[in-house]
């Protein structure tokens, strides 16, 4: 598989099948001798991690390993890995697995000398400034899904247990200062996660292409991140081993992470909450709800969802794009709608006060009000 090459955007990435073999030799560049890997409970038994940890132990670096991960990663979560970071006299974060590891890694990294607590580090105005960035641990960042992005972002998500509500924690250092991007390490990923992960990137991709704002650097990479999904996710999902479409899945997390600086809108906004209340998958949720959002959209971006068809080799314009988003959800065995979820039309309200006040809802192309979102909830049970 000829796919290697190292990167320098938005942060230093290796990428390649095969360059976990480069993780100790990465750690000791950027000053960590006493790693803690944080995973998942699935992953936390898997000949990937044990991998993983083999070449930190085998550089005098440990195996050290926190993996009490939940799918949807809350406060409780982080704070019983701050305690197993600050009773091992750790020094940096390897972050290591899917989305939640990967977030649940950099909020342990953040948290471990703060004056403040979490929440005071939303995502809102210039909170982050409350953050000392002296005591930031660092983060080398492996995933080993192709979805989330959070590899390549400055921020993570954490669910508060009280409200039930998904909170984005943003700061500038929460930026791995090195990612490791080993396609292999997707091969044995399960189908469902495959699919769901892979939606996951399309999403990010699609509402930052839709997203009203300017930031026409981000648009380009939005729309050429659908490209590489369309493309490349029924090929990983009939054939899981094949490194070429894995890697170029990979990339496409990576670039949906970087597109989303333009915004994200409602396909997020409204999967945040029904993640945080029913624990469901975050990519399948948005890919569940992916088609309806669209249509709630359409007044807005028909057009631009036109050229973007065109330029993905999509007849029919709007609508064969839409036709060709069902076609790979039934590829992929996506439920067809959020009552296969298991949502309860009698949890709508709440639901739509919690979309209303997710932040990705600003960057929707229409409006988000109560009465449409509302009716959009409805449209997507």
């Amino acid at each position: 598989m000829g796919l290697s090459a190292n990167w320098s955007y938005p942060t230093t990435i290796k990428f390649g099948a095969g360059r976990i073999s480069e993780l100790a030799e990465q750690c000791k560049a950027v000053g960590i001798v006493r790693p803690l890997l944080v995973t998942d409970r699935a992953l936390a038994s898997l000949p990937i991690t044990a991998q993983a940890l083999d070449i930190l132990d085998a550089a005098g670096l440990g195996r050290a390993m926190f993996s009490e991960v939940d799918p949807n990663p809350t406060e409780g979560n982080m704070q019983a890995g701050l305690q197993v970071y600050r009773a091992g006299g750790h020094d940096g974060v390897v972050a290591f697995g899917g989305g939640s590891a990967l977030d649940l890694g950099k909020m342990i990294a953040l948290m471990v000398d703060q004056p403040c607590g979490v929440w005071d580090l939303e995502d809102v105005g210039d909170w982050w400034t409350r953050a000392n960035p002296d005591t930031i641990a660092p983060i080398i960042a492996v995933p080993t899904t192709a979805g989330t992005g959070s590899e390549v972002g400055r921020a993570g998500v954490l669910t508060d247990s009280a409200t039930h509500r998904k909170k984005i924690i943003f700061h500038p250092r929460l930026m791995p200062v090195v990612t490791i991007c080993d396609p292999a390490l997707t091969v044995e990923t399960p189908a469902f996660i495959t699919a769901g992960t892979g939606m996951d990137a399309l999403a990010h991709c699609l509402e930052a292409y839709c997203s009203p704002h300017y930031h026409p650097m981000s648009h380009g990479i939005a729309l050429e991140g659908m490209r590489l999904v369309l493309e490349n996710l029924p090929r990983v999902y009939a054939t899981p081993d094949d490194l070429e479409a894995r890697a170029h899945m990979m990339s496409a997390a990576a670039m949906g992470a970087v597109a989303f600086q333009k915004g994200l809108g409602a396909i997020h906004s409204l999967s945040h909450p029904v993640g945080a209340v029913y624990n469901t998958h975050h990519g399948t949720t948005n890919a569940v709800v992916m088609p309806m959002v669209l249509e709630f959209n359409r007044p807005a971006i028909e057009d631009r969802i036109t050229r973007a068809a065109a330029y993905l080799g999509i007849t029919g314009g709007f609508d064969g794009f839409a036709a060709h988003v069902m076609e790979l959800r039934a590829a992929l065995s996506i439920p067809a709608n959020l009552s296969a979820m298991g949502v309860e039309a009698s949890r709508l309200d709440e639901l739509t006060e919690m979309a209303l006040l997710d932040p990705s809802c600003g960057g929707n192309p229409v409006e988000m009000t109560r009465e449409n979102t509302r009716a959009l909830f409805e449209a997507c049970l």
